[in-house]
């Protein structure tokens, strides 16, 4: 008697599923938290675990709403990486009320109203984000000075008394808080200024060298690296982002450099290297053929340079997302590979 044990197909089996791909994405989002911790301060911390604190409220409430089995859902950590990729784009002294609010609306609109995890046409994370920039654009324009320009480095508890009261004893908050590079050089450039008389001392440096956010940038990009070796995303999310965006800063550069800043402030400013690494790269919102990822990432890296230099937003990184997410079913339609033994 033959001792195979036969089954159905398919055969072929790569050991992944949601919670381990979305424990990967995590871990890799790690260094860049270290890093933003040691250069802003905890604020992101208090931030993170208000956000926390909203996923689990929300998704409890909304799974129940759908009728569907709770443990199952809140444990395969997909909402924890949309929250996760949500405070990274916030300032981390944001009022309490800013992530809550973010984090529900995304969780709610960008994900359970349309069936949950892989029925969302639209980037929960970039859905909540874009929510919160169009609705409280003051504060979600204020961000926490890096160590190197304020010179204090705000405690857990200074955060928290800051992030809930609006105040922080014997400090002056107009001190710590500013505007980011990218900011800086939409307003400058706005009055008149040249590219080097719009940025402040650090983010001079960053056209030679690398700024605070140029280094939060850094981190992402080494865990956006792991994760490519290890295959948890694909390489043409970030080559077709990073490449397009390196290409047109470059020719614009070129052409006026007292205008268009170069390639490394633009690729080590705002979230270049979280977009091309953690949020692009979402397998149920992005494209998913070969071809269809190529040309999905370089649309965004065309839209977000077009954002930041003559759009209304500093960085347009989640509104680029967004209009590519309803570009994907036309993408994937025209570029589905052959299938082998069809002829065409």
């Amino acid at each position: 008697m033959n001792s195979n044990h036969l089954s159905s197909s398919p055969f072929t089996h790569n050991n992944q599923n949601v919670r381990k791909v979305m424990l990967q994405v995590q871990i890799a989002a790690f260094p860049a938290l270290l890093t933003h911790i040691y250069l802003f301060g905890f604020g992101i911390v208090v931030q993170w675990m208000l956000a926390v604190a909203t996923m689990l409220v929300v998704e409890y409430v909304m799974l129940r709403l759908r009728g569907r089995p709770i443990m199952p859902f809140m444990t395969d950590m997909s909402a924890l990486i949309t929250i996760t990729g949500l405070v990274f784009c916030i300032p981390p002294e944001a009022p309490w009320w800013i992530i809550v609010s973010g984090s529900a609306f995304a969780l709610i609109f960008g994900k359970h109203l349309y069936g949950g995890l892989g029925y969302n046409p639209f980037n929960p994370a970039m859905l909540g984000y874009a929510f919160l920039l169009i609705s409280f654009p003051i504060q979600m324009t204020q961000w926490t000075l890096p160590v190197s320009l304020s010179g204090h480095v705000l405690t857990f508890w200074e955060s928290v008394h800051y992030i809930f009261t609006g105040q922080i004893p014997g400090l002056s908050i107009d001190a710590l808080t500013g505007a980011t590079p990218l900011n800086e050089v939409r307003t400058g450039l706005s009055q008149g200024k040249t590219l080097i008389d719009s940025l402040s001392s650090e983010a001079t440096n960053n056209l030679f060298g690398l700024t605070s956010w140029g280094w939060v940038n850094v981190a992402f990009m080494v865990g956006g690296v792991w994760m490519m070796i290890t295959r948890t995303i694909s390489w043409q999310f970030p080559v077709g982002f990073l490449g397009t965006l390196a290409l047109m800063s470059f020719v614009f550069n070129q052409i006026d450099p007292t205008i268009y800043p170069p390639v490394s402030f633009t690729l080590l400013s705002g979230g270049t290297m979280l977009a091309a690494f953690f949020i692009i790269t979402d397998p149920v919102t992005a494209s998913t053929t070969p071809r269809g990822k190529l040309i999905y990432a370089c649309g965004i890296g065309v839209l977000v340079y077009v954002i930041r230099n003559w759009g209304a937003f500093p960085d347009g990184i989640a509104f680029a997302i967004l209009l590519m997410n309803i570009a994907v079913p036309l993408i994937d339609q025209y570029t589905q590979p052959r299938v082998f033994g069809h002829k065409r």
